[in-house]
């Protein structure tokens, strides 16, 4: 959660599992001149999302900007061999986490006079079918829906909601799929820029969502995908 990057005080609130390296984005944050702090907790337990807005709220004043960004690939293979149990914790972690973080993001946002919401979807299951990703498939087109929805319940509130739709990523989630240097080729060449995306490259496209550059931008499925969805090559 963070305010545009057009204010003069860049400030950050991050939340994951994993409080090692939560730890040290805030030590990165700071060390950059800004303001930092962090919440370890998982994003499928409600009360972890109500905890990090009120942490937001008592640090900072306020919410203005939210991202959703957790996401896991979850369980793979046929539809007739995935578990129930794995259906589940893939959907609770891509799509419920989001909801969840939604239903107490929200509410700031409105007492402050608006705000941007943003999620982390994907190409798959949106523009091209992936074999084996079914759950991942669903989570992650059932956040376009939550999109589309949340945009017009709150637009008259002066809150944009969007989601970004990012292709092959150079990250610990992708190289997991791309975990060979014929695997690593093969994605690399569905992409109409023969290429991979560098992190820093969705974070830019998160960062427009989040600034006034997009004023007028809300209930968009925004492709950032190095022409996944459109290469036939």
């Amino acid at each position: 959660m963070e305010k545009s990057p057009s204010s003069p005080e860049r400030v950050r609130e991050s939340a994951g599992r994993r409080r090692q390296a939560l730890e040290q984005l805030v030590a990165d944050v700071t060390a950059e001149g800004g303001t930092a702090v962090a919440r370890a907790g998982d994003v499928r337990d409600e009360a972890c999302a109500k905890a990090l807005v009120a942490l937001a709220v008592e640090t900072y004043g306020g919410l203005d900007i939210a991202f959703n960004n957790a996401g896991t690939l979850g369980e793979m293979g046929p539809v007739a061999e995935v578990s129930l149990a794995g259906w589940r914790e893939t959907l609770d972690t891509n799509l419920t986490s989001a909801f969840l973080g939604a239903k107490h993001q929200l509410p700031a946002m409105i007492a402050r006079g608006g705000g941007s919401l943003i999620f982390t979807s994907t190409f798959v299951g949106h523009t091209a079918g992936m074999p084996g990703m079914a759950a991942y498939a669903a989570s992650k087109a059932g956040l376009i829906g939550l999109t589309q929805v949340l945009a017009a319940e709150v637009g008259a509130d002066g809150i944009r909601v969007n989601a970004i739709l990012p292709g092959g990523t150079d990250t610990p989630m992708g190289r997991t799929v791309a975990d060979t240097p014929e695997a690593t080729a093969f994605v690399e060449n569905l992409h109409a820029l023969k290429r991979i995306a560098a992190p820093e490259e969705i974070a830019r496209s998160v960062l427009y969502l989040a600034s006034a550059a997009s004023s007028f931008t809300t209930g968009t499925a925004m492709l950032v995908d190095g022409g996944v969805s459109i290469c036939r090559a």
